[in-house]
């Protein structure tokens, strides 16, 4: 009987697998906060986490601590941390002193929009995040304010082996 109970979670794993791997390769192209031309796709071959957010966002500044402490430990995994502002002309000002203000120490990139996220299925509202695996195809997205589980969970099945069951692909949190 035990065996039989592995075997949904086995199939789930394997078809998450599956349509991660026929997911198209996510694009984004912004301006890094350096004022360089910065695209999504010169990280294919790493883990990448995508972190939309916004200086005027609660929920974001919230999970910012949580996301540069991650960054230091996965980094050394061959993960990247890469923070997307959807600040608009006015509010992007704040964006300096906001990375200064929380150590942000991974790539900023500005100009990101609502487009950009409806094009990479991320809803309309910030905090969101996708985690990319190694082909840059979006794994899993969270919707809202990651907890730590949520952000571990995901980045340790992607750098795993991935036979057991994958967490949920889309998890909303308020």
């Amino acid at each position: 009987m035990r065996t039989v109970r592995l075997l949904p979670a086995f199939f789930a794993g394997v078809l998450s697998v599956f349509a991660a791997s026929q997911a198209p390769k996510a694009e984004l192209r912004l301006q890094s906060i350096d004022g360089q031309h910065v695209r999504l796709s010169d990280y294919r071959g790493k883990v990448v986490v995508l972190n939309f957010w916004a200086t005027w966002c609660a929920p974001c500044a919230a999970e910012i601590p949580m996301l540069v402490q991650a960054e230091k430990y996965y980094n050394s995994k061959g993960v990247v941390f890469i923070a997307a502002s959807v600040d608009d002309r006015k509010s992007k000002k704040s964006v300096p002193n906001f990375v200064n203000k929380y150590n942000v120490g991974f790539p900023v990139w500005l100009n990101a929009t609502t487009g950009d996220l409806l094009k990479l299925g991320m809803g309309a509202a910030v905090p969101t995040t996708a985690f990319l695996d190694r082909d840059g195809r979006i794994a899993a997205r969270i919707e809202g304010q990651m907890r730590e589980e949520d952000l571990r969970g995901r980045l340790d099945w992607l750098l795993g082996d991935r036979i057991g069951p994958a967490p949920p692909a889309a998890l909303r949190r308020p």
